[in-house]
C-alpha cells in the first residue's frame, strides 16, 4: 500500500441540534439520576447511544415501555402529537430534545392544516423525523420521496396546497423534486425559509468540494443516520468511491490500494473523537494529513429546556 494524503471536510460532525439533544440527556441524568428514558435513539449514532446507555439512559421505542413517574426525553427527530398527548396523559416528566429546526417544520405542517391546505411532505418513508412530522398534521398530508411520486399524486384541481421537507435530505435531489412540484402545482405555498437545515447544507457543500479531488471518501456516521447517508451518496455522485463507516474499525484496507488522496467527513450526529480515530488509522496505513483543522464553528446554538438551565 502506497502513501496517500488525507483531506478533512469542514464543517463536519456535530450540529447544534445534536449538541443540544445529547446535553439534554446528560443534564437530565445529573439532575434526576438514572434511569432516564429516551424514546428512540436520541441521535442516530451508535457510539453516542452506547455512551449514554453507560451513563444510565434507557432507550425505548414506545412510551408503554416506560414505568409511571419516570422522566422521558423525546429524540432530536421529534414525535407525533399522539405521543406528546400520551406522555402528558400519563403525567410523565417530559424533556423535549426535538431539534428546533424540526419543530419549525412541525409548526408549518400544523399551520397549513389549520388553513385548510393539503400538505405535501418531501421525505423518506419510515424515518423517525418523517413519522413525527406526519403525526403533527391537522389535515390531509401526502408523503413524496421522488419526482415520480409527484407525477402520481391524485389531488383534485383547485385544492389549496403547501409543502414542507424533511430537514436532512439531499439538497440537490430535493431541489429537483420541488421544481417538479411547482411545475405541477404552480399555486403551491412553501415555507418562507428552506426546511433543509443549515448543517445538512453546509456538510453537503463541504463533502462535494473534497470529493472532487479525492479517490476515496470516508463518511463517519451510522447506517441509520439520514444526513450521513446523503453525504456518502453525494461524494459518490461527485466521482469518488465513498464509504460510510461507524469508526476506525470499519476501514477496509483494500479500498486504499493505489489511492493518492482520501477525503474524510462526518455526519451531523458523529462525534469528532471518531474522526480523530479514523485519521490515526489512516495515518498508520500510510496517510499524511494535509491540514489539521478543528470542526468549523457555524455560529448556531440552541438553548436547553428551561428546567435544565443552571
Amino acid at each position: 500500500m502506497g502513501e496517500f494524503t488525507i483531506e478533512l471536510a469542514n464543517p463536519r460532525g456535530f450540529c447544534a441540534g445534536v449538541d443540544r439533544a445529547i446535553e439534554i440527556v446528560e443534564r437530565a441524568l445529573e439532575l434526576y439520576g438514572a434511569p432516564i428514558y429516551v424514546r428512540h435513539e436520541v441521535v442516530h449514532n451508535r457510539y453516542v447511544v452506547r455512551n449514554l446507555k453507560e451513563k444510565g439512559a434507557v432507550f425505548v421505542e414506545e412510551l408503554e415501555e416506560i414505568p409511571d413517574d419516570s422522566t422521558v426525553i423525546f429524540s432530536a427527530h421529534g414525535v407525533a402529537r399522539v405521543v406528546q398527548n400520551a406522555a402528558a396523559g400519563r403525567e410523565l416528566r417530559v424533556l423535549d430534545a426535538t431539534c428546533p429546526l424540526v419543530t419549525k417544520v412541525h409548526t408549518e405542517v400544523s399551520r397549513y392544516g389549520r388553513e385548510g391546505r393539503t400538505v405535501i411532505l418531501v421525505g423518506h418513508a419510515g424515518h423517525p423525523e418523517v413519522e413525527g412530522t406526519m403525526g403533527q398534521a391537522t389535515g390531509v398530508l401526502h408523503l413524496v420521496e421522488s419526482v415520480e411520486d409527484i407525477d402520481n399524486l391524485n389531488i383534485p384541481a383547485g385544492t389549496p396546497l403547501a409543502y414542507v421537507t424533511q430537514t436532512t435530505l439531499s439538497v440537490d435531489d430535493t431541489a429537483k423534486i420541488l421544481k417538479r412540484l411547482r411545475e405541477r402545482f404552480p399555486e403551491i405555498e412553501g415555507p418562507r425559509r428552506d426546511d433543509i437545515c443549515y448543517a445538512t447544507q453546509n456538510r453537503q457543500d463541504a463533502v462535494r468540494a473534497i470529493a472532487e479531488r479525492c479517490d476515496v471518501v470516508f463518511v463517519v456516521g451510522s447506517a441509520t443516520s439520514s444526513n450521513s447517508n446523503r453525504l456518502r451518496e453525494l461524494a459518490a455522485q461527485t466521482g469518488a468511491r465513498a464509504f460510510l463507516v461507524d469508526g476506525a474499525e470499519d476501514i477496509d484496507k483494500k479500498v486504499l490500494e493505489g489511492v493518492h488522496r482520501v477525503g474524510l467527513t462526518a455526519g451531523a450526529s458523529a462525534p469528532e473523537i471518531l474522526v480523530d480515530e479514523v485519521v490515526k488509522e489512516l495515518q498508520a496505513l500510510g496517510g499524511s494529513l494535509i491540514t489539521v483543522s478543528s470542526p468549523l464553528d457555524e455560529g448556531v446554538s440552541f438553548s436547553l429546556p428551561v428546567e435544565l438551565r443552571h
